[in-house]
């Protein structure tokens, strides 16, 4: 019997994916839910896997087509590995050879799951999958999995290498991927539909390093998950968020749309490119909802598991170059939100206390909105009032 391996129903917002990895060749064996191909959409790295434990019959849909919702990827025959056992057992060595063949069938079938990244990971390093244990979920393989600290790093697609002979001029053209073109169509979307302005404010770090530093013992004790600055900010946002509702809506079309809730998103560097992971009803959140969420979309969006209702939607985000060392950014706002919070590096610098120059841990802000529908006083209110809660983190306590 003969069974269609399809491609999954896509949401509204994906149009259509690329074919990228075939971990599978036409003719070979394969187990029911083993991962088969990976589709890549301008969002996430979809898995397909196998409908039935069967032979890969015909693979319609080679790397790199374009392929959409329902779409046949090939077709698995679930009576072939039977037919094909009774066909290479002849009566004079049944009785020996069966027994050695059920084994080979059982070892053909038995591929490990792994995600993209960490199989892609593993091909450039010649390593066997077969013999790395998985750490993610329901024993999944992952990236780290793979890249153990004997494994050589493999080439990212932002390293090229090149002839180093004198006198080469060479040149290495590589397309763009799924996500990173769609990263450019919607920042120049950005550019050319809004009215783009930043503003900058200033934040004294030391009240919120002093919190962390007396209670990150007992809150990873209590909570299992360190405590970050990601939380801090985040419930600074949202009690600023509710006093400036502005921030939180988005313009469609001659409307105004003011939103009732508070969904947060959180910008991951991948090796794919950025991708924006949203919490939801942030407001009714603790601590360490909030650390924990931050902890698991991080680990997901750098193996390449975050599903596509888990990057979509937003009302507001937060991005932070200062984990890479930036000191100021002008950060570019992800349509159709209005708004996005820049956050920096933590430096000491001078400032004036009370009359006396003193070194305090300070980190630049910047938020940059959508001037149609954001003014400037609002702007300058809203960066103020996430100053003053974390400058006095006991306002977040009191909501004052």
């Amino acid at each position: 019997m003969t069974i269609e391996i399809k491609v999954p129903v896509l949401p509204e917002s994906v149009a259509d994916a690329t074919v990228i990895t075939w971990h599978k060749k036409a003719g070979d064996t394969v187990k029911r839910d083993e991962i088969l191909v990976d589709l890549e959409t301008d969002k996430v790295v979809l898995e397909v896997p196998a409908p039935n434990t069967g032979i890969l019959e015909k693979i319609e849909k080679p790397v790199g087509s374009v392929v959409k919702s329902q779409e046949i990827l090939g077709t698995v025959n679930e009576n072939a590995a039977t037919q094909t056992l009774v066909a290479n057992t002849t009566p004079e060595t049944k009785q020996v050879s069966k027994p050695a063949t059920a084994i080979t069938e059982t070892s053909a079938l038995t591929a490990p799951l792994a995600t993209p990244s960490a199989r892609r990971a593993a091909s450039e390093n010649d390593i066997d999958l077969q013999k790395i244990e998985g750490s993610g979920k329901g024993g999944r393989i992952i990236k780290e999995d793979v890249l153990q600290p004997s494994t050589p790093t493999p080439v990212t697609p932002t390293t090229i290498s090149f002839d180093s002979a004198p006198g080469s001029r060479l040149e290495k053209r590589v397309p763009l991927s799924r996500l990173r073109a769609r990263i450019a169509e919607r920042l120049l979307q950005v550019k050319n539909s809004t009215a783009l302005l930043t503003t900058f404010n200033e934040i004294n770090m030391q009240s919120v390093i002093h919190a962390r530093t007396e209670y990150k013992e007992s809150f990873e004790k209590k909570h299992g998950v360190k405590l970050g600055f990601m939380s801090f900010f985040t419930h600074a946002v949202v009690e600023a968020l509710k006093s400036f509702p502005i921030i939180n809506a988005s313009l469609e079309d001659n409307d105004i749309v003011y939103h009732g809730y508070y969904d947060i998103g959180m910008a991951v560097s991948t090796e794919r490119g950025l991708v924006v992971p949203i919490l939801r009803d942030v407001d009714k959140m603790t601590y360490a909802d909030i650390e924990k969420k931050v902890l698991e979309y991080s680990q997901k969006a750098r193996t390449g598991q975050l599903a596509i209702e888990e990057i979509t939607g937003g009302t507001f985000t937060i991005t932070n170059g200062g984990v890479f060392g930036s000191l100021l950014s002008t950060p570019i706002i992800n349509p159709p939100q209005s708004a996005i919070l820049g956050l920096h590096k933590i430096q000491e610098r001078p400032i004036v206390e009370n009359g006396q120059v003193v070194a305090r841990p300070m980190m630049y802000v910047a938020l940059s909105y959508d001037h149609r529908l954001i003014d400037g006083k609002e702007s300058v209110q809203f960066l103020v009032t996430i100053k003053q809660f974390l400058e006095d983190p006991s306002r977040l306590l009191l909501a004052i």
